[in-house]
């Protein structure tokens, strides 16, 4: 009579442990998404982040999905510009708290690629939460992510770090949050001929 009993605990013991050490029955955050992927990680002010995001803005082919707390580095926005240009789909989704919505004559070149062809921008509106993010992917190959904003100082007199991420599962996590972000109802899109004074900080109060 003990060996069946020995033998059902055994085959418990098994299910329990193919339970627990397997990915589908992972419990913790960590083990909830595995992905694979190739990972740089820059420092500022050690590295010019500026630099980097500028090469990497460059390589771009076909598409840039851009998230970003602020965007007054105009070198950046000059990329993005050239990007357009050479027929890369831009969108670009930012926190209302823009230096170039709040003071629109100080940053014509931002509202320059925000009316170009084959460039759209939302502006997170509703709540008073942060547009926070710092990231952008490019042609659905490399994830730029990291604690730097799209600012001079941020990336090249801060200290910051930024990674650039390979890896088709993590890019594809960030695409997917992306577009979930860009529908959110109640965002307010920007275009070229929004000023005067970014329709009163994004109150619009159109006439």
């Amino acid at each position: 009579m003990r060996r069946p009993l020995h033998s059902g605990i055994k085959t418990v013991l098994y299910a329990v442990a193919i339970f627990f050490l397997t990915p589908g029955g992972a419990r913790g955050p960590l083990d909830a998404d595995r992905m694979t992927a190739s990972v740089r990680i820059f420092y500022a002010p050690r590295d010019n982040l500026r630099e980097i995001d500028r090469a990497v803005i460059s390589g771009a082919r076909q598409t840039i999905d851009f998230t970003g707390y602020v965007l007054t580095d105009r070198s950046i926005v000059e990329a993005l510009s050239d990007a357009a240009r050479r027929g890369v789909k831009v969108r670009l989704y930012l926190d209302p708290d823009q230096p170039a919505v709040r003071r629109p004559d100080a940053n014509p070149a931002f509202w320059s690629l925000v009316g170009q062809k084959g460039v759209e921008a939302r502006i997170k509106t509703g709540g008073n939460d942060l547009m926070h993010l710092k990231a952008y992917q490019v042609d659905t190959r490399i994830l730029r992510s990291g604690s730097a904003n799209f600012s001079v100082s941020g990336g090249q007199y801060q200290d910051n770090d930024l990674l650039l991420i390979e890896g088709r599962d993590a890019v594809g996590s960030f695409v997917r949050q992306f577009e979930y972000l860009w529908d959110r109802p109640g965002n307010t899109p920007l275009n070229r001929d929004m000023p005067p004074a970014a329709r009163r900080f994004l109150g619009d109060d159109r006439p």
